[in-house]
């Protein structure tokens, strides 16, 4: 084990995403308090510094950063840390004090990358307990993939990830939404397989795979970041077995807690998660650490022009030509 992997707290923060990041084009710099990676802001000489998922920022560690990215000629350092500051309304840091040190340092609240809450499943329960958790609507669902004989597997072989591939494409272009290039989801399933990180779940029915999860496991959490699926036979339920097994998964890999990456209020996906009982939990937020001002504030009026152009894009389809 790397002394990164030895500090780090989250996926995003190994040596393993390091690699991948920088096989992807990134610079990406290892601190002692994890990676920083660097991206080139279009058609300038400037960059800006994403710190994602890593720990909760202390007076030693802004300090470092401020001066990496004064060292760097970056414009600012974004940081979404991996630590939750409630967790089903109970308080676990106390966040102004987080606050008042960002802020002492330049921080200013930024445009989000992850949600500031997620859900996190309990995975320590025993499977009749978890399944008796669970919404009545969402047990129903899974017994019902189940009559259906929907059968879920673990396959990490290459025609798995290529119905990955294929099934991630439709579900972007049946959705409209921006996602990754293919070669960015290879380069990221290649460098996390390899360090036994990632791990491909398949939902196969009548002999044909319907849906796909990608899920991290990494110290006691599993994660689920990605997952794709056909309109088609929707009505077998796939997803809410592909759930259960995660879960059952998960235990069986010896991790404790399931984090469902992300919960966005109103959203479909978010009520689909609400049905296996999981926490709420929240994290600190997405601070922006300014090192040039000036720069900083013309690029996030550049950024307010550019969001609604990619979302009226997608709104047209024009998503579909991403990935």
């Amino acid at each position: 084990m790397t002394n990164l992997d030895k500090i780090s707290v989250h996926p995003l923060q190994t040596s393993a995403w390091a690699k991948f990041r920088r096989k992807w084009g990134n610079e990406v710099l290892e601190t002692k308090y994890g990676i920083v990676t660097l991206h080139k802001i279009p058609f300038t000489k400037y960059k800006i510094g994403n710190f994602e998922k890593g720990p909760m920022p202390i007076e030693s560690m802004a300090k470092d950063l401020v001066k990496i990215g004064k060292e760097n000629k970056l414009v600012f350092i974004k940081l979404e840390p991996n630590y939750p500051i409630k967790k089903d309304n109970i308080k676990c840091a106390d966040k102004n004090k987080v606050v008042s040190l960002l802020t002492k340092y330049g921080g200013v609240p930024g445009k989000t990358l992850f949600t500031p809450t997620t859900f996190w499943i309990d995975l320590k329960p025993s499977e009749d307990e978890l399944m008796k958790s669970f919404t009545s609507k969402t047990r129903y669902n899974i017994r019902l993939a189940q009559k259906h004989g929907v059968k879920i597997r673990e396959d990490n072989s290459e025609k798995a990830f290529k119905k990955y591939l294929e099934l991630t494409a439709e579900t972007v272009n049946r959705q409209g939404f921006y996602t990754h290039s293919r070669r960015y989801h290879r380069l990221m399933w290649e460098s996390l397989r390899k360090a036994g990180i990632a791990h491909l779940l398949t939902a196969t029915y009548k002999s044909e795979i319907i849906t796909t999860w990608i899920l991290f496991g990494w110290r006691d959490f599993l994660y689920y970041p990605y997952g794709a699926s056909t309109e088609r036979y929707k009505n077998v339920m796939a997803n809410n077995l592909m759930m259960w097994e995660a879960i059952k998964f998960g235990k069986r890999l010896g991790l404790k807690t399931f984090d469902l990456w992300g919960r966005e209020e109103g959203k479909g996906f978010t009520k689909f998660k609400e049905g296996y009982n999981p926490s709420v939990i929240e994290f600190l937020g997405t601070w922006d650490l300014v090192i040039n001002k000036p720069l900083y504030y013309l690029y996030r009026l550049a950024e307010i022009v550019r969001w609604p152009t990619l979302k009226l894009a997608a709104n047209f389809g024009l998503s579909k030509h991403r990935f």
